[in-house]
């Protein structure tokens, strides 16, 4: 009997050979991802400070000018303790009681805001409104900031967008006098300056989303939002203009005047709610913009990327990869997603879907590294390691156990990473989606292993998300990745 062709031989030893490892070979996917030094320059981590924005307020049109900033970068114990601390919040926004205590030793804060139910609003054809964003190391948080307008006349914020939230909230007068402010970017926001603000009254439809919290006197309505780390914020739930340019603008929008700030939050004025609650900026919008939503986290914390309210050119064009958003009824405020396998360099990773979907992946602008259960991790970091054995493996650095010295290297190529999801949607991530730099020559593998005991999900951290549009159909359940677009 004669022998196949000897290509084909060859062909059948590599994938029986890759069987028999426990993974698979990627189709044509991307295997690997190359920067320069120079690039390594321009990104300096995560952590390098950036410069600020000026709220619309200042600015006309689209753009906001930008002004010089210099200071310390936190190292990578900040984004642990940081993340940890988000993981807390997930976990305390959960209205699920059997999740309780999962992160010890941290004991879960008092009891949040309820869950507040999503609302279901057909898409309206209205321009969208783009608004740029950036890191915001500059203002001490590792999340990612854009600048608003607030009130008749708009009064400038620097806000956090957050995907877990729903109620934003601001700073406000007279809570300097009193106290009860941390330090921020711009002056607190002064409800007797605008003529437009109001506050929402006990008794109201918002009142009762917000948590139904009112006043001695039942009057007026209240809010309080506590976090992981046991920062909070409370105050009067109230109404004004949101103005996102200095052309377009919500009025009436709901948010937090908070007198009654504790905690760490760095030097930002406050945040900016994009969660599925009928509070949040998607939802209040959805009438004027439709239910559609996007950003793109900037590859480089010296470049910004775009948040944006409405349908983009490539919402309705084949150049996003579409996946369903899912519900998690004890996590209502979140977007999860259905991960099902992960490929490294032309690798799939022998993780069977169910590792994945047993707790659901969740995606969030607010946790900075990637999260994998962790069996999936540990294989990751193993393939990775592999992959790298020609640059100096440089010490852990507390959860990044897998990081490499690259000094006087020209440039540095890493094994492309993707994720891949249950109806066949892929993600391919950027060269800074898959590396973390401390600084201009350390990089680490941007990925953990969710903790021992921790919550019984993935998460997709904004790390992985930057560079791309993320687009986020609230109508039609859909959330798009179209790489590559800041």
């Amino acid at each position: 009997m004669a022998l196949p062709h000897p290509p084909l031989v060859v062909c059948l030893l590599v994938l029986i050979s890759c069987l028999l490892s426990g993974g698979v070979l990627a189709g044509s996917r991307r295997r690997y991802l190359t920067a320069s030094l120079d690039e390594l320059r321009g990104y300096n981590g995560h952590q390098l400070h950036s410069p600020p924005l000026t709220s619309p307020a200042a600015t006309s049109g689209r753009k906001l000018s930008i002004r010089n900033s210099a200071a310390e970068k936190p190292a990578a114990r900040d984004i642990h303790v940081r993340d940890r601390a988000r993981l807390r919040t997930i976990l305390q926004r959960s209205s699920s009681a059997s999740a309780a205590a999962s992160l010890a030793p941290y004991a879960s804060p008092p009891t949040a805001m309820p869950p507040i139910p999503a609302v279901s609003v057909a898409p309206a054809p209205a321009p969208a409104v783009t608004i740029p964003d950036r890191s915001g190391t500059y203002l001490d948080t590792l999340e990612f900031v854009v600048a608003v307008g607030l009130g008749t006349p708009a009064q400038p914020s620097a806000l956090i967008f957050d995907t877990g939230s729903d109620l934003s909230w601001v700073q406000c007068q007279p809570c300097g006098s009193s106290g009860h402010c941390h330090p921020q970017q711009d002056p607190l926001f002064d409800p007797s300056k605008s003529s437009t603000y109001a506050a929402v009254h006990c008794g109201e439809p918002q009142c009762a989303a917000a948590g139904d919290l009112c006043s001695e006197d039942n009057t007026t309505c209240l809010y309080l939002v506590r976090y992981g780390d046991g920062s909070s914020t409370t105050g009067v739930l109230s109404r004004d203009t949101l103005a996102l340019t200095s052309s377009r603008a919500l009025t009436g929008f709901p948010f937090g005047c908070g007198t009654r700030n504790l905690g760490d939050f760095g030097r930002v004025d406050g945040l900016l709610g994009l969660g599925r609650g009928e509070l949040s900026l998607p939802s209040q919008a959805a009438a004027s913009f439709g239910a559609v939503f996007s950003y793109c986290l900037p590859s480089s914390n010296s470049t910004t990327g775009y948040l944006t309210i409405g349908a983009t050119p490539a919402t309705d064009t084949g150049a996003a990869q579409y996946t369903a958003m899912l519900r998690k009824p004890q996590f209502p405020s979140f977007y999860f997603v259905e991960l099902v396998s992960i490929d490294i360099g032309g690798y799939v990773l022998p993780v069977p879907p169910a590792v994945f979907t047993r707790g659901g992946t969740l995606l969030d602008s607010g946790t900075v590294l990637t999260y994998l259960p962790a069996q999936a991790y540990a294989l990751l970091r193993d393939r990775f390691r592999l992959t790298m054995e020609r640059y100096t493996p440089a010490p852990p650095n507390d959860v990044l156990d897998a990081c490499y010295d690259f000094a006087g290297e020209s440039e540095v190529v890493v094994p492309a990473v993707s994720f891949r999801f249950g109806d066949g949607a892929v993600f391919e991530l950027d060269f800074f989606g898959v590396m973390i730099f401390l600084d201009e020559n350390v990089g680490c593998l941007a990925f953990a292993a969710m903790d021992t005991g921790g919550l019984p999900l993935s998460i997709i951290g904004n790390t992985q998300q930057r560079s791309a549009e993320v687009i986020y159909d609230v109508a039609a359940e859909k959330i798009g990745f179209v790489p590559a677009s800041c």
